[in-house]
């Protein structure tokens, strides 16, 4: 009963110094942190009703939780709750599908191209030929139901041509390529910049007009060669790359910059 009596609105006391709307947000996140709404938030009409205040009253209160990152107007939509977003430490070999699922989250993906195909852009950075027969595997990638990446990876065909019959709905490239290829990826390198989608890329990942998101490029080999180079787009709404750092004893970083962990460069799956 305790639990159920949590998630219930309380009453606002006018005689109080505190303004309503104070009360409101204060009643707002007691409830919010209880688990209250789910992923429903009231409207401020059903705010009026439920509280009796005045309209104003509501729309400071909710404002005040938007400004905190708590909730998150959308025009034409109503008011939702933000979605916790991912962190993935850099410098050390990861997945992003295992990122995900072990935050409780289902990662899925739609195929968008898996195919043989030819790029010389992609076979220089693989140090192939030109014209070698390249492996494309492009996917758009959702965390529970919201899409979170749009994914564009190229493999040397010679390697990677069992890949085109796995099913990429709900695994990871990193387990097909040992599975099905005997690759295993031991490290590599990232570059990690903002940018602004194309409209086609802002639709797939459902992006506002203005938004930035990540773009990744990122290139992996085993231990005799390039096998992978990625170009990946990821929201920067819901994923967030937190990097660790030492002082060295002298007090100073090195080259004059934070000083990084010596592991492998980050390359996800």
């Amino acid at each position: 009963m305790t639990g159920v009596a949590e998630h219930l609105p309380q009453p606002l006391d006018r005689a109080h110094p505190l303004p309503l709307w104070a009360q409101l947000e204060a009643d707002l996140r007691r409830r919010l942190v209880a688990g209250a709404f789910g992923e429903r938030f009231p409207t401020d009409r059903e705010l009026v009703e439920t509280y009796e205040v005045s309209r104003n009253t509501a729309r400071e209160a909710v404002d005040r939780l938007c400004a905190e990152g708590l909730l998150e107007r959308r025009r034409g939509r109503g008011t939702f709750l933000v979605t916790p977003e991912f962190e993935q430490p850099t410098g050390a070999l990861y997945s992003l599908f295992r990122s995900i699922e072990a935050a409780g989250v289902s990662q899925t993906s739609k195929v968008l191209q898996l195919e043989e195909c030819g790029d010389a852009a992609a076979a220089q950075r693989l140090e192939v030929e030109a014209d070698a027969p390249l492996v494309l595997l492009s996917r758009l990638r959702y965390a529970g139901d919201e899409p979170l990446a749009l994914d564009r990876v190229w493999l040397p065909a010679e390697v990677a041509r069992p890949l085109l019959e796995a099913d990429f709905g709900h695994t990871a490239l990193y387990d097909e390529l040992a599975s099905r290829c005997g690759v295993v990826m031991v490290d590599g390198w990232e570059r990690i910049r903002p940018v602004l989608p194309t409209a086609a890329e802002r639709s797939l990942l459902e992006q506002p007009v203005g938004e930035a998101v990540f773009t990744i490029e990122r290139l992996g080999r085993t231990f005799d060669r390039v096998v992978e180079w990625r170009v990946s787009l990821i929201r920067g709404d819901r994923y967030a790359f937190v990097a660790d750092w030492q002082a060295r004893p002298s007090g100073k970083p090195a080259h004059g910059l934070i000083a990084a962990r010596a592991e492998p460069v980050s390359t996800p799956s």
